[in-house]
């Protein structure tokens, strides 16, 4: 690869001093979903995940990390987080609650450390690939390593 991308979440990596690959990638069109990423990078969906923020109101916002093939559970979501309900952060507030951008929006390296969770899926995988902070760009790591940096917390979030 050549000249290591510096998004917020590698320097974050970096300043932490977290072991990580990073893996880049080329989109043509606008397909940026996780399944279109997989494929891209040659990873399995279930090693991939992907990052959504969900708000249970003014300045309550929580990171939900899951597969990128499987749906997020709101009701499981809200039971996780302690509250009566949650839905998704809306497009427009992403960049100015996280910095980052649909499809390039990492759990490492936001403005502000949101609680986090990831689903248990992750519990058996030796390692977990997230968004680097912007498309094309995926961070390779351990999950103990991102439940570390995320002050994250295991918790069944995906409909089954």
């Amino acid at each position: 690869m050549s000249k290591k991308q510096k998004t917020n979440a590698v320097r974050k990596l970096e300043q932490q001093k977290i072991a990580f690959e990073l893996i880049e990638y080329e989109l043509t069109g606008d397909q940026v979903d996780g399944v279109t990423v997989a494929d891209k990078i040659g990873y399995p969906v279930f090693v991939v995940y992907k990052t959504l923020l969900v708000t249970a109101g003014t300045n309550k916002h929580f990171v939900c990390i899951i597969p990128v093939h499987k749906e997020l559970n709101l009701k499981e979501v809200a039971q996780a987080v302690g509250e009566k309900k949650v839905e998704l952060l809306s497009l427009k507030e992403l960049l100015p609650t996280t910095g980052y951008i649909r499809g390039g929006c990492s759990p490492i390296g936001m403005k502000k450390l949101f609680p986090t969770w990831i689903d248990t899926s992750a519990e058996s995988l030796d390692f977990i690939l997230v968004s680097g902070g912007k498309i094309g760009l995926q961070i390779k790591l351990t999950v103990k390593d991102l439940l570390q940096l995320t002050n994250g917390r295991i918790a069944t979030i995906i409909k089954m």
